[in-house]
């Protein structure tokens, strides 16, 4: 969806502005978003739990567990081979709008509540088995579960991205609050104050290096995000001369969110659920760190000038796809040129 406003004059012989606005009156009148309704299709991905245990408790059949990555990683690429691309993008002049409109970011937050209500659910089903009197899920179904809270987990990552990226600091909150679940909260300060900065280039451990598999990708990035947004963090603290073990520090407190939520999810249903929390933590920001793989795979931007700085990103430095039902699935996120050149 729209993250950034880019705007400019009316050319001459065009309406006139609207009042205090940089969009024209023709814009806004003649550009329509033909996708405003199909965004609410990625409130589907948060009610998968629903969908799991209901199919569950009504056949009995366990792989209706197994719906989170059926559906994201089989069903939806599939639709996406029938449906094809979307050539279709808003003006410029009609960004401004858009980004004012609050259906938009109605939808993102509404993905939220559903995501935890979800998770809570599928934890309490996994310690206590369901209610009655449907029995226990058995250790393959509990897995299941698990990656399909997990699949959940890691759409609602992307969901964090966008919300991070906002201005508003309620925004930027609920984007901390929706990576509790994966113990990724990290990612709220390493992908907009280092990813941004930093992509494509060596020093960016979610860039992936032309010719590296992703399983050599995988722990380099998990580990080196670590490192990136506390050393950022560190390094804001020091610029003040202050400690960074500090509530306001942005890693700690996201940090916190997911300790309580676990915790309080461990001392409610046992020690038992512990390493399926685990497992759907992995399991949802792995999705998100497949995507940074194929993202900026192979990029590299060059050193440029007498001081040797790196030459200002631009879309050649990300990878994009225009396939329709994953687009709408998570908010435009594969229109990566676009993002990092206008984030």
């Amino acid at each position: 969806m729209p993250t950034n406003p880019r705007t400019s004059p009316p050319a001459p012989g065009t309406p006139e502005s609207i009042p205090h606005s940089t969009v024209s009156a023709a814009s806004t009148e003649q550009w329509k978003d033909g996708k405003r309704y199909l965004w609410l299709i990625g409130l589907v991905v948060p009610s998968l739990a629903f969908v799991a245990l209901g199919g569950w408790a009504a056949t009995g059949w366990g792989v209706w567990l197994w719906i989170g990555p059926i559906i994201v990683l089989g069903l939806v690429p599939a639709i996406d081979l029938v449906a094809g691309l979307d050539r279709t993008n808003p003006p410029d002049d009609a960004i401004e709008a858009l980004e004012k409109d609050r259906y938009y970011r109605w939808i993102t937050y509404l993905f939220l509540p559903i995501q935890y209500l979800g998770f809570v659910a599928a934890f309490y089903v996994i310690a206590r088995g369901a209610p009655f009197g449907l029995g226990e899920l058995g250790t393959v179904g509990e897995v299941g579960l698990a990656i399909t809270i997990g699949t959940i987990g890691g759409i609602g990552i992307n969901t964090a991205h966008e919300l991070g990226h906002k201005r508003e600091e309620n925004e930027r909150w609920l984007s901390k609050v929706a990576l509790a679940q994966s113990f990724y909260g990290h990612f709220y300060i390493e992908h907009n104050r280092g990813h941004h900065v930093r992509v494509a280039t060596p020093e960016d451990p979610a860039s992936s290096r032309l010719g590296e598999s992703f399983y050599a990708f995988w722990p380099r990035t998990v580990s080196g995000g670590v490192r990136s947004a506390w050393s950022l963090e560190r390094k804001r603290y020091a610029r003040k001369q202050q400690h960074p073990f500090r509530p306001g520090n942005d890693v700690l407190n996201a940090w916190v969110m997911s300790l309580v939520l676990w915790g309080a999810l461990v001392a409610w249903l046992g020690w038992s659920i512990l390493p399926l929390l685990v497992l759907q933590a992995v399991v949802g920001f792995s999705l998100l760190e497949v995507v940074n793989y194929m993202e900026h795979y192979g990029m590299l931007r060059q050193k440029v000038g007498a001081r040797q700085r790196y030459e200002r990103v631009d879309p050649s430095h990300s990878w994009n796809s225009n396939n329709i039902a994953t687009n709408v699935l998570l908010y435009h996120l594969q229109r990566h040129s676009d993002h990092h050149a206008n984030p």
